[in-house]
């Protein structure tokens, strides 16, 4: 009767979201995989022609010029330290604001603070770079004559300021 019938239709139910969970996972897998075997492939053509010895080590990242060089050395150098810039700025503030947020701070301050820091992760990083370029520069350079305009001093700070509400939500957490 109608008790047979409800299991019957509960465990059809049941099929068809577990297929559709196992489809949603067997997707992502297969969509990570297709991406890395792109990736092996795009990048086999390309180390045809650049050594891996080179690309590692090499100085110069010129990929444009007449004889372009392909070193990635000074871009990953130039992100340690724009990190190591963001860190600095980051951590002491964030942490700091951490604190002060949930040991110090009255109510009616959190309840102004923390959306106000909230808002600053959900600006577009084009914002900030653009924020480092046309405002945080032309400060530094007054502060440090000489600076050029693409610098890692301001895109380091800007980065800092960029990961500060992560940096308190996390320290409050």
């Amino acid at each position: 009767g109608t008790p047979a019938k409800s299991r019957r239709l509960s465990r059809l139910k049941e099929r068809v979201i577990e297929s559709l969970l196992f489809f949603a996972a067997f997707s992502s897998v297969a969509i990570t995989l297709g991406i890395v075997g792109t990736l092996i492939y795009e990048s086999s053509t390309f180390f045809a022609h650049v050594s891996f010895v080179e690309f590692i080590t090499d100085t110069l990242w010129t990929p444009l010029f007449a004889s372009p060089r392909f070193g990635i050395l000074p871009l990953v150098a130039g992100t340690l330290v724009t990190t190591a810039v963001a860190l600095t700025v980051a951590l002491p503030i964030g942490t700091v604001v951490a604190i002060y947020l949930s040991e110090f701070a009255p109510s009616t301050v959190r309840e102004v603070i923390k959306p106000a820091l909230e808002l600053l992760s959900a600006v577009p990083t084009v914002v900030y770079g653009y924020f480092a370029l046309q405002f945080m520069s032309p400060l530094l350079q007054k502060l440090i004559p000489g600076l050029p305009t693409f610098n890692m001093l301001s895109a380091g700070v800007v980065m800092g300021i960029m990961i500060i509400p992560y940096v308190s939500s996390l320290s409050e957490d």
